[in-house]
């Protein structure tokens, strides 16, 4: 999930050709975006991204001050470092926005996802989706004699990597919250 792509066309590794050849290169992006807590200002955002063929991989959002009516956004998008800039640039010129931070490239962060996941299996298999769960620290929040719902959290990887191992098991549904980060530090 992690992989560098390269753009088409970005293929001439030529001595002369005095491009940045790391331009091209299309990486993951976390922003976080605090805006007033309003009607529309979340429809604003994402047709920011929908209007100009953005992708969004994740988005959460959730009020951080009652009091001043104000929520975080958090957006998980993919592009060059000239799209991540301009994409950055335009949320900041939408009214309600008061700030917009690349969590990617403004030093450490800390990123988890929540997820939950219904597994429907007997016998052996069951036993290997609750072997496989501890070993992922995924607790059991509901259990009947045909199934599990596990509640996992952690990085995205580390939830895709146990979608990856319980499918064969009898995974049945997910439903993931999206990512939620916040830089390290003070």
């Amino acid at each position: 999930m992690a992989a560098l792509n390269i753009k088409k066309g970005s293929s001439s590794h030529s001595a002369y050709d005095l491009r940045d050849s790391h331009s091209d290169v299309e990486r993951s992006h976390t922003l976080a975006v605090i805006v007033e807590n309003e009607p529309g200002v979340l429809a604003r955002v994402i047709g920011l991204f929908s209007g100009r063929g953005y992708n969004i991989d994740s988005l959460t959002v959730a009020e951080i001050d009652h009091k001043g009516h104000r929520s975080r956004i958090t957006i998980v998008t993919r592009g060059t470092e000239a799209v991540i800039e301009q994409i950055k640039a335009q949320l900041g010129r939408i009214v309600p926005v008061h700030e917009v931070h690349d969590l990617t490239v403004e030093g450490a962060a800390v990123e988890r996802e929540l997820a939950l996941f219904k597994v429907a299996a007997t016998g052996e298999k069951r036993v290997e989706s609750l072997r496989l769960a501890d070993i992922f620290r995924a607790n059991v929040v509901d259990s009947t004699l045909e199934s599990f719902v596990f509640e996992i959290t952690g990085t995205s990887e580390k939830i895709d990597a146990f979608a990856e191992l319980m499918r064969p098991l009898g995974l049945v549904d997910v439903a993931r919250t999206g990512v939620a980060a916040l830089a390290r530090g003070v």
